[in-house]
C-alpha cells in the first residue's frame, strides 16, 4: 500500500485551504441566522397585515417600538448574563423594587417631597445593589445563578412590596415624566430611542472591547479563560450589576409609561425578554450570540403578541398559542447546542 508524504510547504497549503474553508463557513452560518429571524418577522409582519391592515399603520407600529422598549433594555443584560453561560431571572423583581421606590421618591398622589435627581439615581442604585448581590452569591459562594437570581426576584418583590404597603395606588404627579414617556421624536417613541441607544452601545462593547471579548471567552471556556489570566470573577459580578441596573432602569422607565405603579409592574417581562434572546440565537451555553440577535428575537415576539390580538386571537387562546410558538422556536434553536448545555445554570 503506497502512502504519500506531503512536503512542509504542501502541508501547510493544504491547512491554509482547511482554515479558509472553515472559515468561509462560519461566516455564512453567522450570517444566515439573523436573516432567518429577519425572513421570520417579515413573514409575520405580512401574514398578520394581510389579517388586518390596522397592524401595518403607523400608529400600530409605534405602538409596537414602544412595547418592545422594556424587553429590550432588559434583553441587553439578559444577553450579557447568558453569554458567560448564566442566567438571570431575578428581572421581574429588580422592576418592581425599583418601579415602586421611583414613584414614591417622586412627586406622586400619595403626597410626600418630590426629591429630584434622587428619585432617579436611588433606584437605579437599588438595582445595582441587587444585581451585585446576585453575582457575589454566584461566584464567592458558588451558588447556580438560576437558585441566586430566583431568590433575588422575591428579594427584590419583597422590597417592593413592603415600600408599595396598603395605601392607594400611587400615580405621578409630574405629567412631564409620563408625557415624555408617551412622546414621539422623529418617528420613533422616546422610551425606544433610549432602548436602541444603549443596544448600539452594548452591541459595540461586546464585538469592539476587551469587556466583550472576555465575556466570549468566559462564555466558551472558562478554564481556559481564567488560566490566561483574565479577572473571570470579577468580570461576572460586573455582567450582574449591569443587568440589575438595566432591569432597574426598565423599572422606572415602566412606571413613566403607566403614569403610576404596583409591586407587580414587572409582571411578564422575564418570560418575553429569556425566550426573545435565545429565539436571537444566543447560545444557552454562553460564547455564542449577540445583541442584533437579542433586538430580532425581542421584534419577533412582540410582532407576534401583537400581530395575535389584532388578528382576533381570544385572549383565552393567545398565551397558549404565543407559548407553543415559543417552545417549538426554542427547541429549534437550542437543539444544535444540546450537547453543549449546561445542567446547572
Amino acid at each position: 500500500m503506497m502512502t504519500t508524504t506531503l512536503s512542509p510547504e504542501q502541508s501547510s497549503g493544504v491547512n491554509e485551504k482547511l482554515i479558509q474553508t472553515a472559515s468561509r463557513r462560519s461566516l455564512l452560518k453567522s450570517l444566515t441566522e439573523p436573516l432567518s429571524l429577519l425572513g421570520a418577522l417579515v413573514v409575520l409582519i405580512v401574514i398578520f397585515s394581510i389579517l388586518n391592515p390596522r397592524f401595518a399603520s403607523l400608529e400600530n407600529l409605534q405602538n409596537l417600538l414602544n412595547q418592545a422598549s422594556l424587553p429590550l433594555i432588559i434583553g441587553i443584560g439578559a444577553t450579557f448574563v447568558i453569554l458567560i453561560g448564566s442566567i438571570d431571572l431575578s428581572v421581574e423583581g429588580v422592576m418592581a423594587a425599583t418601579g415602586v421606590t421611583f414613584v414614591l421618591m417622586s412627586a406622586n398622589s400619595r403626597g410626600g417631597a418630590d426629591l429630584g435627581i434622587w428619585a432617579w439615581l436611588v433606584p437605579l442604585a437599588l438595582g445595582v445593589v441587587l444585581g451585585l448581590a446576585s453575582g457575589l452569591l454566584y461566584t464567592k459562594a458558588r451558588i447556580p445563578s438560576f437558585l441566586v437570581t430566583l431568590g433575588m426576584w422575591f428579594v427584590g418583590l419583597g422590597i417592593a412590596t413592603v415600600l408599595y404597603g396598603t395605601d392607594a395606588y400611587p400615580e405621578l404627579s409630574n405629567d412631564a415624566l409620563t408625557v415624555w414617556a408617551a412622546t414621539i421624536t422623529a418617528g420613533l417613541p422616546n422610551v425606544f430611542w433610549v432602548a436602541l441607544i444603549l443596544m448600539i452601545i452594548a452591541a459595540l462593547a461586546l464585538r469592539y472591547t476587551r469587556f466583550g471579548r472576555a465575556t466570549l471567552a468566559i462564555g466558551n471556556n472558562e478554564d481556559i479563560a481564567r488560566s490566561s489570566g483574565m479577572p473571570v470573577t470579577k468580570h461576572k459580578i460586573v455582567i450582574f450589576i449591569i443587568a440589575g441596573a438595566l432591569s432597574g432602569l426598565a423599572g422606572i422607565l415602566a412606571v413613566m409609561q403607566m403614569g403610576g405603579t404596583s409591586n407587580n409592574i414587572g409582571d411578564g417581562y422575564l418570560f418575553i425578554t429569556i425566550p426573545a434572546v435565545v429565539i436571537g440565537g444566543t447560545a444557552l451555553s454562553g460564547g455564542k450570540g449577540g445583541m442584533l440577535r437579542t433586538l430580532l428575537g425581542i421584534m419577533l415576539l412582540m410582532v407576534l403578541k401583537n400581530g395575535l390580538i389584532l388578528a382576533g386571537v381570544s385572549p383565552n387562546f393567545e398565551d397558549m398559542v404565543s407559548g407553543a410558538i415559543l417552545v417549538v422556536a426554542i427547541i429549534a434553536v437550542a437543539w444544535s447546542q444540546r450537547g453543549r448545555l449546561r445542567i446547572e445554570k
